[in-house]
């Protein structure tokens, strides 16, 4: 490989980015290190740019790392998920970065991008990726999870949220999560659900949230999925429902830990093919990022996408057979 690609997101964690990005141009360069950096402008463009690149390189193996959030990953993995030949490398930005605690990318950007580097001209790791249909974007893909009812609803008020911006002055933007977290705890209404895994119905009449996971962790380090794992092909299915809001407060404390999967409220499935389907419709995220309302469709997508991990290559061995995800 020639160079590496970078797209950066000059935006991400309130502008501090930037910084970041500097001092990782310093070490290309102190380095001697061929690459060519792309600045996203607007919502969307990470995808743009992600598939302009993937496209161009007609087919030979090439590396784009996303510098910025698990907001500008999500978008870099949708504009490149098409095209085998990308091996996508992440150096966290943000300030959820579940991604990197997900695959073991480190936090710091020197010791993120020295992964990058040292790992580019190597064998990549194959992680599967969810693929989400619904008739308002589409298809989308996610490589953390998705979900929709309450989760989804405070994903996109965190986003929207100003005290986001003040809090990542200080490091401390992740606190966002909680914060909108309770606050929505006291407002939102339960919603009536059906999910279907691999053609078994499931029904429930006051339902908080269902998340659709690949990897454990979401919401700036809660371990929602604490057994999921990347690579097995499958995706694990979390539901929660008929709980009061005191008690769902404690399974949100005991998430961070993966203990809330002990609380009778809380469901748990895999599989390879989830329907979400409810009278009205509800809000949907997809690695924190609104993507619309149910019914929606999930799909799992072995082996589908090639990233840069600082996991060594272990987990499964199994040749799991490719779908039509693309």
């Amino acid at each position: 490989m020639e160079k590496i690609y970078f797209i950066v997101n000059p935006n991400a964690k309130n502008g501090s980015c930037r910084e970041i990005w500097r001092n990782i141009e310093i070490e290309l360069e102190n380095l001697d290190i061929a690459y060519l950096a792309f600045f996203t402008e607007y919502p969307g463009h990470a995808q743009e740019l992600a598939e302009s690149l993937a496209r161009k390189a007609a087919g030979n193996p090439e590396v784009i790392a996303a510098v910025g959030g698990d907001g500008t990953l999500h978008e870099v993995v949708n504009g490149a998920a098409s095209y085998p030949n990308i091996t996508i490398g992440f150096i966290p930005g943000g300030s959820g970065n579940d991604f990197s605690r997900g695959f073991f990318i480190p936090k710091k950007s020197a010791d993120a991008l020295s992964l990058i580097i040292d790992k580019r001209n190597g064998s990549p790791e194959e992680i599967d990726i969810g693929k989400i249909h619904n008739d308002e974007l589409q298809e989308t893909y996610f490589m953390n999870n998705m979900g929709v009812g309450f989760d989804a609803a405070v994903a996109k008020d965190s986003n929207e949220s100003r005290m986001k911006a003040l809090l990542n002055r200080v490091s401390l933007g992740r606190l966002v999560y909680v914060y909108i977290l309770v606050k929505k705890l006291l407002t939102f209404r339960t919603f009536p659900i059906e999910v279907t895994v691999d053609g078994k119905m499931y029904k429930y009449s006051k339902a908080w949230f269902v998340t659709v996971s690949n990897q454990p962790y979401y919401g700036g380090g809660m371990k929602i999925a604490p057994a999921a794992l990347p690579d097995d092909g499958i995706l694990d299915i979390t539901v929660v429902h008929r709980i009061s809001r005191l008690k769902l407060l404690l399974v949100f404390i005991s998430v961070f830990w993966g203990k809330h999967t002990k609380f009778q409220e809380v469901e748990q499935y895999t599989g390879k093919s989830i329907t979400i389907e409810s009278n009205s419709k509800v809000l949907a995220h997809a690695d924190g990022e609104a993507i619309g309302h149910t019914p929606l469709k999930v799909q799992a997508c072995p082996k589908a996408l090639n990233i840069i991990s600082g996991k060594s290559n272990q987990g499964h061995t199994e040749e799991l057979k490719m779908n039509d995800c693309h």
